[in-house]
């Protein structure tokens, strides 16, 4: 009797066939997308001095308080990442691009993790792709960066996203520490009414209870003040400057009064991403502006916005409504009859795929029939047969493997244009 197999921790996930093809399809569109809007990418490290988080995404926050995996392998204390933009704006300053001046658009994808209940579209290793523009307070670049991301999400396939928004201030006493205070004032004699989670954050992070889940806090937070109606004249006049350039942009959007988004940094514009697809859980991206983190992690004042997209919750949302990601074709799956053909079909191969050309063949010692149908279940568009008279004569047979396809025999050096002949046909 074997040992107990191993499995994966969970929370976590492997992938295969389809989603591993929708997993790179997303990763693909980020590229493609971010770039055409003159990103560069970024890689950070996986885990990061525990202080950046804490100081960065809010000491008061569910991430910060219940959900981070923190260790201390020495004297230093360590965490995985929960998300990316407190790394990016670490690398920014350690790597003093701040002094360059200037705009910084700089993406990013990798893994997350967060130590949360797994449910669907909720892992606790889980990946994102992210923006951060760095170095504008411009709400044109707001808005600019809210339709790249509805751009991302139509290039992997995805329609019926809705864009929620919403403006919290800045931190000038005018702004959203006055607005703090008169959110307290009208929860204050209901506040027994609202769940025990909203009634532990009234004091710490009166904010979040605008965006408890709980249905009952949810409709009470419905009657309370709109944070966009209580910002200052300047942060109203830049949340009326986003929507008119969205409005410009033809982008649909929603005010949501409700809608804070879950960490400290934020400041003025935020957004959501939401999708049905998702159930009730239906946020599939989202971000806002963070005019202070910058200067929170020991830099100097310096503006930013920028988004974070689940991939999970992207792959979901591409199985729901049925978007294309086949798994790329296999071209080529070579078929030998012996051990030189074996040999030679390995070089006829390998010169295949230095012209791009996707190819395979067999390395079990399969008897030609197998191979034959070994290709057929591989979904090969063509098969090249290469027997010990094809061998002699320098020649090889290329054979069709789509219905009522035929097959010809031909030198070795027409073997490429017999190829490309075939696929251009088909």
């Amino acid at each position: 009797m074997g040992k107990n197999l191993i499995r994966c921790i969970e929370g976590t996930r492997d992938y295969f066939d389809l989603d591993g093809a929708r997993f790179g399809k997303a990763m693909k569109a980020a590229d493609h997308v971010f770039t055409a809007y003159g990103y560069s990418q970024i890689h950070t490290p996986v885990f990061e001095a525990t202080e950046l988080f804490a100081r960065g995404i809010g000491e008061a926050t569910d991430i910060v308080e219940k959900e981070m995996y923190t260790f201390k392998p020495g004297s230093d204390m360590i965490t995985l990442r929960p998300e990316g933009t407190a790394g990016v704006i670490r690398a920014f300053l350690q790597h003093s691009m701040h002094k360059q001046g200037g705009l910084n658009k700089l993406w990013y994808s990798g893994p997350m993790f967060r130590r949360e209940r797994p449910q669907k579209g909720r892992q606790r290793q889980f990946h994102q792709v992210g923006v951060e523009a760095v170095g504008s307070s411009d709400p044109l670049l707001d808005a600019e960066v809210i339709a790249m991301g509805l751009q991302f999400y139509a290039a992997v396939g995805i329609t019926g996203i809705r864009t929620r928004l919403n403006s919290i201030g800045c931190s000038a006493p005018e702004c959203r520490a006055k607005y703090r205070e008169t959110l307290r004032e009208a929860i204050r004699p209901n506040l027994d009414k609202f769940c025990k989670n909203c009634q532990n954050r009234f004091d710490r992070n009166v904010l979040r209870l605008l965006d408890c889940k709980n249905p009952s806090c949810k409709e009470l937070a419905a009657n309370l003040p709109k944070s966009h109606e209580h910002v200052c004249g300047e942060c109203a006049d830049h949340f009326g400057k986003v929507t008119e350039a969205l409005d410009a942009f033809g982008v649909d959007y929603v005010i949501d009064p409700t809608l804070v988004r879950g960490l400290d940094y934020y400041t003025k514009t935020v957004f959501e991403y939401t999708h049905s697809a998702l159930g009730a859980q239906d946020a599939i991206g989202g971000g806002g502006r963070y005019d202070g983190l910058v200067e929170e992690l020991g830099g100097p004042s310096i503006p930013a916005v920028g988004f974070a997209i689940g991939v999970e919750r992207v792959m979901i949302a591409m199985e729901t409504l049925g978007a294309c990601c086949c798994t790329a074709p296999l071209m080529v799956y070579g078929i030998a009859a012996g051990d030189e053909e074996h040999k030679a079909m390995s070089g006829l191969l390998a010169r295949l795929r230095r012209a791009g050309v996707s190819c395979d063949m067999d390395f079990e010692g399969k008897s030609f029939k197998a191979q034959m149908r070994t290709a057929g279940r591989r979904g090969a568009l063509i098969a090249l047969i290469l027997g010990s008279n094809e061998l002699e004569t320098g020649q090889i047979t290329v054979k069709d493997m789509r219905e009522d396809g035929g097959q010809s025999t031909v030198p070795l050096s027409q073997m490429q244009e017999a190829i490309e002949a075939l696929v251009t046909v088909g």
